[in-house]
């Protein structure tokens, strides 16, 4: 294929995507601030860069997995990236970011010439491997049927909105995941603090309607004591307070959420911040003297 990509961004996503699109045949231009994690993508196809602007130079479509909004401008827009990008790029923002952050970037690449679309994803490293994210777009529809024969090899993509309803979507998406892990963990703790077998419980009511995803694979993880991480609490707790910060500038009233958010930052202030955000199991298991 004659379609050049650049991905900044060489992290726990940013990796099997890079490797999907290597795999797909595309000229996959690679870019992270620890040099060694885009070098070790040669072995795929990738070419890796020690500039930004180098990768992004030639490239058609670029591709943000970077860790928040403020290094998604930094690396834009103070490292020259935006700068360095041919008119007529369109810049697919995959990172998880507040709405109004990815709105005020979509500003600025349009008066370089850039298109934009805010893209961020779900489904954690097992479905950015497998290529089954689900991935919330927000932008202009154009430019998504421009960015879909990309997209589909790494996931399933909707579009939600204007700029900025992406990341409205995936802040919806962390807020159900991130109280749905506490709901799931309060009540696993409750009845093995009652005697019950926690495995059986979790197995005997994920054929009603408590069964989600996050029952049966977080559910699991806690059964095992298993929370290394995939993503980590820290990560949960930005994606909180993001939400939190979006609702207070819409006038918007979210106490669950707020709990939750008290309750992320509790556990990290306990030692828990490179846990699996399953790992709130924890926090509330030595609340409750169940360590």
């Amino acid at each position: 294929m004659s379609l050049k990509i650049a991905v900044l961004g060489i992290g726990r996503m940013g990796a099997p995507m890079a490797q999907r699109l290597c795999a797909a045949g595309y000229a996959v231009q690679v870019w992270n601030r620890s040099p060694d994690k885009a070098q070790a993508l040669a072995a795929h196809g990738a070419t890796a860069h020690a500039q930004v602007q180098d990768a992004v130079g030639e490239a058609d479509v670029v591709i943000s997995l970077l860790e928040s909004g403020p290094i998604v401008a930094h690396v834009l827009f103070e490292l020259g990236a935006a700068q360095a990008m041919k008119p007529g790029t369109l810049m697919i923002d995959m990172a998880s970011i507040k709405p109004a952050e990815a709105r005020e970037h979509a500003e600025r690449l349009h008066a370089l010439g850039v298109a934009h679309l805010d893209a961020p994803v779900s489904g954690g490293t097992v479905a950015a491997e497998a290529g089954t994210l689900a991935i919330m777009v927000g932008g202009h529809a154009p430019d998504l049927a421009r960015a879909l024969p990309v997209l589909q090899h790494l996931g399933k993509a909707t579009h939600v909105g204007p700029h900025g309803a992406g990341q409205l979507a995936k802040l919806a998406n962390q807020m159900i995941v991130g109280i749905t892990i506490g709901a799931v963990a309060e009540a696993l703790l409750l009845c093995a603090k009652g005697g019950a077998d926690m495995a059986k419980v979790r197995e005997a009511i994920g054929g009603g309607f408590a069964q989600s995803r996050i029952l049966e694979l977080h559910g699991q993880r806690m059964v095992e004591r298993d929370f290394a991480p995939r993503a980590r609490m820290s990560v949960q707790l930005k994606d909180m307070r993001n939400a939190l910060d979006t609702a207070q500038s819409l006038d918007f009233e979210a106490p669950i959420s707020r709990l939750f958010e008290q309750l992320y930052a509790q556990a990290i202030d306990h030692g828990l911040t490179d846990l699996d955000h399953s790992g709130l199991f924890v926090e509330l298991a030595q609340r409750n003297g169940m360590a």
